[in-house]
């Protein structure tokens, strides 16, 4: 009951990273039928293409042992490791082509699936893939009837065509014993070609229906819960209570990085208690003023402390404080529409140290 109200609750499509996790995992939409099918065209293939010129190769290769044994000597080691070797490599000849096509075609057909990969996780030995909990979901689950249907549909659909083609053909193959036996192979290999393209025509069927059934299959079990929803938006945006936190620590470290330069300001402009604007001017060392701390309220009124601690001058002047607060950031030069003003503040500063000026 618990796993079918899991499976009830899993109302939401699979997000992009619940399927690219599942793949990197190695878990893929895979179905064997269209290896089937592809290994069964092969067989087509070769036997309407191969086996006739095959057959006759050997037969022709033999030709001359059939037609003249009595020349073979087997009393000697040669002639019949000759014999074998000869016999060796036409049965070679003719199976290597074979096997090869039917190969190639499997794995072209596997592949073109899904793209390969290679997931040691999935080699590596497991106890739950021995568990007989698990083996037996796995048989009498919704897998495992499939897997069942399909070999019925396999059984039934072969039955069916051989039934059929015997019945169609028998008086044929009879016909031809009786009037002429010598034909019997070439009637042999168009029944087989017959039987075989019946059934390349059932596994098409079969194929296309267990491809789509196995994509469904694997989408279904990737589909999640609304919970699973909520708990990889935190993982990918972050948990709110820990973001807020580091936001908070950050905007922390500026504040003392900020107002740990403010004893190495020029001058600090204020609004005189909302705002107030650090500037720091070193001739050979700012293009332009830089604006080295600024705040609002209480920040405000700690950096007016400071300033006034460390004999950093403080002057008022409204309209170019709260500009400068909210147009140029900490750590920034001024703009140039500032240049004016900022330099008749600052050279009164510097005079006022009886520092000269100069630039």
């Amino acid at each position: 009951m618990a796993e079918e109200a899991d499976k009830d609750s899993k109302t939401e499509e699979p997000s992009e990273k619940k399927i690219s996790d599942a793949m990197e995992k190695g878990n893929v939409p895979f179905s064997r039928e269209p290896a089937v099918l592809a290994s069964v065209m092969a067989m087509l293939i070769v036997a309407a293409f191969q086996v006739g010129p095959g057959v006759l190769d050997i037969t022709q290769g033999l030709a001359g042992f059939i037609e003249r044994p009595g020349e073979w000597n087997f009393a000697e080691a040669g002639a019949a490791l000759h014999l074998a070797r000869q016999v060796g490599w036409l049965g070679l000849a003719f199976l290597v082509p074979l096997l090869t096509v039917f190969m190639v075609a499997a794995l072209v057909a596997s592949l073109a699936q899904n793209t390969p990969r290679l997931v040691v996780k999935r080699i590596r030995p497991e106890l739950s893939r021995i568990s007989p909990k698990k083996g037996m979901k796995r048989l009498f689950g919704a897998q495992g009837w499939v897997e069942f249907l399909k070999a019925c549909f396999k059984f039934a659909a072969v039955s069916v065509i051989v039934a059929v083609l015997l019945r169609s053909e028998t008086g044929h193959v009879m016909n031809t014993v009786l009037q002429d036996p010598r034909l019997l192979p070439a009637v042999l290999l168009e029944l087989s070609l017959q039987l075989l393209s019946a059934v390349v025509l059932a596994a098409v069927v079969l194929a296309v229906a267990d491809h789509a059934w196995s994509r469904r299959y694997w989408w279904n079990n990737l589909r999640m819960t609304r919970q699973e929803v909520k708990d990889e938006h935190k993982e990918l945006d972050g948990d709110p209570i820990v973001k807020a936190r580091r936001l908070s620590l950050a905007r922390d470290r500026l504040r003392r990085s900020m107002l740990a330069a403010v004893p190495k300001a020029t001058v600090v402009l204020t609004n005189p208690t909302h705002y107030a604007v650090a500037l720091r001017y070193e001739q050979g060392r700012d293009a332009a003023p830089v604006v080295v701390a600024k705040g609002q309220n209480l920040i405000a009124l700690k950096i007016r402390e400071i300033a006034q601690n460390s004999g950093v001058p403080v002057m008022e002047n409204k309209a170019l404080a709260r500009a400068l607060y909210r147009q140029v950031e900490v750590d920034q030069m001024i703009p140039e529409e500032f240049y004016v003003a900022v330099a008749e503040i600052i050279h009164h500063v510097l005079s006022a140290r009886r520092q000269p000026i100069t630039g």
